[in-house]
């Protein structure tokens, strides 16, 4: 009976049975009925038993497979018939293999995991990530820290854990658009002032980063006191020298080398009263000090205005001053500080030129873009490197210091223009190649 259990013996057996029964029928036919019975009786015991073969070996088979990766390989196929074996080993091996590399694959997750868990516990910055509904999802033993003994809301909205509106708007907003945003909070613990980013997850959510500076800040602010105190400790007695200096030159008769070293004296003492008055206008800019009172105007009379006061300089004198491409459209300014911005960039484009152009050559354009006006001042002198581009707007930076000097720069004009530029809601920035000159350009947001 146990030969029935291969389906390929029941079905010979099922065959040879009728072929009997058919011969039988030939020499007695008085018996076909019976015989037709007998036959189908076979065939419901055949497949009865083959349909139970089957299901024994599909649940050997079930085990086996189920023992891979949990058993050494000797032991999988225990209790599984040798025949099913050699039937089914192509599946065994598949399956083992996928088991395998599903295994390697949890081992490198679990890894990456537990590295990440010792990364984020090891900053010094308060982390915690958010799912695309803003739920808070997980935190860092900083951002335990910082929430002073209340425990961080797993699961619960972002607001149950900060009440800073400043931060939700911008986690908000990471969460709304997909962009990193950045904001400054001085709500979350008394006393701190906080850097706050907000990055997007790829699959939604957030990741938020609160890192403390005030510390930095608190010595930021010393230094730009500091610096303060002294420009206006030393702008009276620069005055004074300037002044005496100028009268002397004027009025009194001086022998060639005195007349010369005098001159040495005025350029050098009117360069430091120069660096006074720039140090003391950032200084007031960083502060907030300088109060900036935009209102609608024409793009076009702002390049005009600039254009005529640069015109009558020392400095500009020989030079192509050119109109380029200028709207007539309104845009939001404080008119003074913008003409401060555009007398900075026009003079360091006329001062770096000359010497390289036999006449240097400036276009002042402004067009429409997008919900603002971008200006833009273009001159066609040696251009500005690569590396020093992103620092270019930094306090004291200069690309070639020598000649900063000699033309009397303080190193400072960029970075009060893009003060300014910034209090107006607009953005600074500079395009240059090396040898084709170089391109500041500003925004500025249109008149409602």
């Amino acid at each position: 009976m146990r030969l029935l259990h291969n389906p390929l013996v029941a079905l010979l057996a099922a065959i040879l049975a009728a072929v009997g029964l058919i011969l039988l029928t030939g020499q007695h036919p008085n018996l076909q009925w019976e015989a037709a019975c007998a036959v189908a009786a076979i065939c419901v015991v055949l497949a009865l038993a083959v349909r139970g073969a089957m299901l024994r070996r599909a649940e050997a088979t079930a085990k086996a497979i189920a023992k891979i990766g949990a058993v050494p390989a000797a032991q999988v196929t225990a209790g599984v018939p040798a025949e099913d074996i050699r039937i089914f080993q192509p599946i065994f091996s598949a399956v083992r293999n996928t088991a395998e590399a599903v295994e390697r694959d949890h081992e490198r997750l679990s890894e990456s995991r537990l590295q990440l868990e010792v990364l984020l516990e090891g900053m010094q910055d308060a982390v915690l990530g958010l799912d695309a509904a803003g739920r808070v999802q997980w935190s860092n033993s900083a951002m335990q820290r910082l929430m002073q003994g209340t425990p961080v809301r797993h699961g619960r909205a972002l607001v149950h854990t900060f009440r800073d509106p400043a931060v939700l708007a911008c986690v908000q907003g990471t969460l709304d658009s997909g962009t990193a945003q950045e904001c400054r909070s001085e709500l979350l613990a008394h006393g701190s002032i906080f850097h706050v980013t907000a990055s997007p997850l790829p699959g939604g959510g957030a990741v938020v980063v609160l890192r403390d500076t005030t510390r930095f800040e608190a010595v930021e602010r010393q230094q730009r006191d500091f610096v303060a105190n002294v420009s206006h400790e030393l702008r009276t007695p620069l005055t004074s020298v300037v002044g005496y200096v100028e009268t002397v030159l004027d009025t009194e008769p001086l022998t060639p080398a005195g007349h010369d070293f005098l001159e040495t004296v005025l350029k050098n003492a009117s360069r430091m009263h120069r660096l006074t008055e720039d140090l003391l206008m950032l200084a007031k800019v960083e502060r907030g000090d300088v109060v900036i009172e935009p209102h609608p105007i024409a793009a076009s009379m702002l390049v005009e205005d600039a254009l005529r006061t640069v015109s009558v300089a020392t400095y500009a004198e020989g030079a192509d001053l050119e109109v380029g491409e200028v709207t007539e459209q309104r845009v939001m300014a404080d008119e003074h500080a913008i003409q401060q911005v555009l007398g900075n960039l026009l003079e360091n484009a006329l001062k770096y030129s000359s010497g390289l152009e036999k006449e240097p050559h400036v276009i002042v354009s402004a067009r429409a873009v997008e919900n603002a006006v971008e200006f833009s001042v273009r001159d066609f002198g040696p251009g500005i490197a690569s590396e020093h581009l992103p620092r270019i707007f930094e306090r004291f930076y200069r690309v070639e210091k020598a000649r900063s000097r000699e033309k009397g720069g303080t190193g400072l004009g960029l970075s009060i223009a893009k003060q300014l530029i910034e209090q107006h809601g607009g953005r600074i920035w500079v395009e240059s190649d090396l040898g084709q000159g170089s391109n500041f350009l500003f925004t500025l947001p249109l008149a409602s």
